[in-house]
């Protein structure tokens, strides 16, 4: 195994394969990656990506900027502005693009933050009743840039955009205030960025505290896709990583593994299976997501191979997302009609065991809002939608329609189908308690992410 090694626009000239890709592929990757964040590692370079297939290649796809996931207009500004512009000049550009590309999507800023005694707490969110999102600050970047990300704007110095907070102390305070909360999921960033001592100053205070409604400790990362050999014998964190998750779980809590695989690529090396293999011996449940993409997944075949090999490794497939609309959303973008034919396709294509996964499902501000397909109601074709999650919890469950829309790409471009309104749209009380939050929340002063880079050495 070779060391982690991390390419960025600082010295991505220097990837062997990228010598024999066509010029206008380099340049683009240095523009796209000036505006959306751009970072690849050693092993996707070397075992994941076919170089015989580029620019087509759905891993290259899904980790190289590429030129038609910005406008024609910003694309040109930003070159413009590299070639001719001041410094001054080219930030201004690339600060106007990045504001025009929603960078929070779904109220993240405004609606999530929760408080501890009356103060906010930026690296936290709390949007769902039973899930509680934790944001350490040392896991604020990943092993690889995914372009596709809807949490970009925190790889990009976008400073006052940030979430993070290094305080455990805070999070324990605050589940101890709050006996709804089953679930703490972990994210980032990629908290499997961090090592395994430092993230063990997370983990323990929640195991140490009389906590005994939170039940399950879940852990979003892609370090299964971007960086198994983390979770092998062959590194020095792994056998370290593999104790702290087996104290969890010795602990009584179930530890949930969130993995992101978005192609059946991604499961194909061994170091990825020895992972797999590592974390199911201590007891830790491995599940899968992934939004449906075009240009990288956009297809049943691709979904129902992937799902097939997760059941095979002992994954549990769990959700077929639609990506959010943010950042590059126009280039990956699959309508809400089409991307239900894609699930239930490939939902046809496999066993029982391979059921478990849910979708397309939207997260959008109200909560996660699965399509479930089309149906006829007297003469009118609708679409028919319902919530997985609700800022209500008695939204949960609950079937609502949408005139049929085969160019809909995300809930807000939907039209009800009986109504002035959807029924959620009338509970505003849902959001205005968090108004009062959002203005007491100051940007949090915080390193940017290229000095953050150290959390990835060894």
């Amino acid at each position: 195994m070779e060391k982690y090694k991390a390419y960025t626009l600082r010295n991505y000239l220097n990837i062997e394969q990228l010598k024999d890709v066509e010029p206008q592929i380099i340049e683009a990757i240095k523009v796209v990656g000036h505006v959306l964040p751009f970072k690849v590692n050693n092993y996707v370079l070397d075992e994941l990506i076919d170089w015989n297939n580029i620019p087509n290649d759905p891993i290259f796809q899904l980790t190289f900027p590429q030129k038609d996931m910005l406008k024609p207009s910003d694309y040109e500004r930003v070159k413009n502005a590299l070639e001719n512009g001041t410094k001054e000049e080219l930030d201004s550009t690339i600060h106007d693009i990045r504001m025009s590309l929603n960078p929070h999507p779904a109220g993240q800023m405004k609606y999530n933050v929760p408080t501890v005694n009356g103060k906010p707490i930026p690296g936290m969110q709390h949007k769902y009743r039973e899930t509680v999102l934790f944001f350490p600050k040392n896991g604020q970047t990943c092993f690889s840039y995914c372009t596709f990300c809807f949490r970009w704007p925190q790889f990009t110095g976008m400073d006052e955009l940030k979430f993070a907070n290094k305080e455990a102390e805070e999070l324990v305070e605050y589940l101890q205030e709050h006996t709804e909360v089953q679930d703490v999921l972990f994210t980032g960033g990629d908290p499997m960025v961090m090592k395994p001592k430092v993230f063990a100053q997370y983990i323990r205070p929640i195991l140490e505290a009389d906590l005994p409604h939170v039940r399950t400790i879940r852990i979003g990362t892609k370090v299964l896709a971007y960086h198994p050999y983390k979770l092998t014998s062959q590194t020095s964190e792994g056998p370290e990583y593999l104790s702290l998750f087996e104290e969890v779980v010795d602990s009584g809590k179930h530890l949930t593994i969130m993995a992101h695989f978005n192609h059946y690529k991604e499961l194909m090396t061994d170091a990825v299976k020895e992972t797999t293999l590592n974390l199911r011996k201590i007891g830790a449940q491995i599940r899968t997501q992934s939004p449906v993409m075009n240009r990288i997944n956009a297809d049943a075949e691709t979904w129902a191979r992937m799902w097939r090999m997760q059941v095979d490794m002992g994954m549990v497939p769990y959700y077929m997302f639609v990506a959010r609309d943010t950042g590059a959303q126009e280039y990956f973008k699959v309508p809400l009609v089409k991307a239900w034919e894609i699930f239930f396709d490939a939902y046809r294509m496999v066993s029982g065991v391979c059921r478990t996964v849910r979708g397309p499902s939207m997260s959008t501000t109200w909560g996660k809002v699965e399509v479930t397909g089309p149906a006829m109601v007297g003469d009118q074709k609708v679409l028919t939608l319902r919530f997985i999650q609700g800022r209500n919890p008695e939204w949960v469950g609950k079937p609502f329609f949408a005139k049929y829309d085969e160019q809909a790409i995300w809930l807000d471009e939907l039209q009800p189908a009986f109504e002035e309104k959807f029924f959620f749209e009338n509970e505003t009380q849902y959001l205005k308690s968090f108004d009062r939050i959002k203005d007491m929340i100051e940007g949090p002063e915080l390193p940017l992410v290229e000095h953050n880079e150290a959390a990835l050495e060894g």
